[in-house]
C-alpha cells in the first residue's frame, strides 16, 4: 500500500537513487516500555529527525540521486497506532524535508504485518521488506539505474531487500537492532549514521 508518491516517471537517461528506510535511519526510533522495544514513533509528537539526516539527504539530492522512501509501517496492523497518526507522521517528515529544500522522489509504505490484528492488513503480503517489491516498482516508475543505486537501512530486512533488488547496501547502526546473522546477507558497508552512509555513497 502506498501512502503517497511524489515525482513523475523519469525520462531520458536512467539515474541512480538511494532507497531509504525511515525509522532508525532518517528519524529516531522510540523505546516503548509497554513492548520493551525500540520502535517507530506511534504519534507525531514522538517523531524526531536524527542528527545530520537533513545534511545527508541534501548532499545526496545535490549529487543527483533520487530519494525513495521504503518503509515497513505495521503499527496500525498491530493495533499500536491509528491511520491518522501514521499519516501525520509522514506529513511531518515531508514538511521538515521541504523546509530544508529536500524532496522525496517517491514514498512507499507497507502497512501489513504477518501477525496483524487489523482486517486486511494481517497475514502475508508482497510488499513487506525484505521483499524488493517497492524498489522494483520505483525502478520501473522513475527509470532508476539499480546498478548505481543504494539501499540504506538499520535492519537485516533492509539489507536483504536491497540485495534482492540488485542495489548496494549500507547498514546504519540503530539501538535495539542486531546486525545480520551468519545466515543472512551482509551489507556492503556499515555506517554509524545516515550522514556517514551518505559519505560512503558520495565517495564510491
Amino acid at each position: 500500500m502506498r501512502l503517497t508518491e511524489t515525482g513523475a516517471p523519469g525520462g531520458g537517461a536512467l539515474r541512480p537513487a538511494v532507497f531509504l528506510d525511515r525509522d532508525g535511519t532518517i528519524n529516531a526510533n522510540v523505546f516503548y516500555d509497554c513492548s520493551g522495544k525500540w520502535e517507530a514513533p506511534r504519534t507525531v509528537d514522538r517523531f524526531t529527525l536524527l542528527p545530520g539526516a537533513l545534511d545527508a539527504l541534501a548532499a545526496l539530492q545535490a549529487a543527483g540521486f533520487g530519494l525513495v522512501l521504503v518503509s515497513n509501517q505495521p503499527n496500525h496492523a498491530l493495533g499500536k497506532a491509528s491511520p491518522e497518526d501514521m499519516a501525520a507522521i509522514h506529513r511531518r517528515l515531508v514538511a521538515e524535508l521541504a523546509r530544508a529544500g529536500i524532496r522525496l522522489t517517491d514514498a512507499f509504505y507497507c502497512y501489513h504485518h504477518p501477525n496483524g490484528r487489523t482486517p486486511g492488513l494481517s497475514g502475508p503480503c508482497v510488499c513487506r521488506k525484505p521483499s524488493p517489491y517497492y524498489l522494483l516498482r520505483a525502478r520501473d516508475r522513475h527509470g532508476i539505474d539499480m546498478g548505481r543505486s543504494w539501499m540504506v537501512g538499520d535492519r537485516a530486512s533492509d539489507i536483504q531487500c536491497g540485495r534482492a533488488a540488485g542495489v548496494r547496501t549500507i547498514l546504519v547502526t540503530s539501538p535495539g537492532h542486531a546486525p545480520p546473522g551468519a545466515d543472512e546477507p551482509a551489507p556492503d558497508h556499515c555506517a554509524a549514521s545516515l550522514n556517514a552512509a551518505a559519505a560512503i555513497i558520495l565517495a564510491a
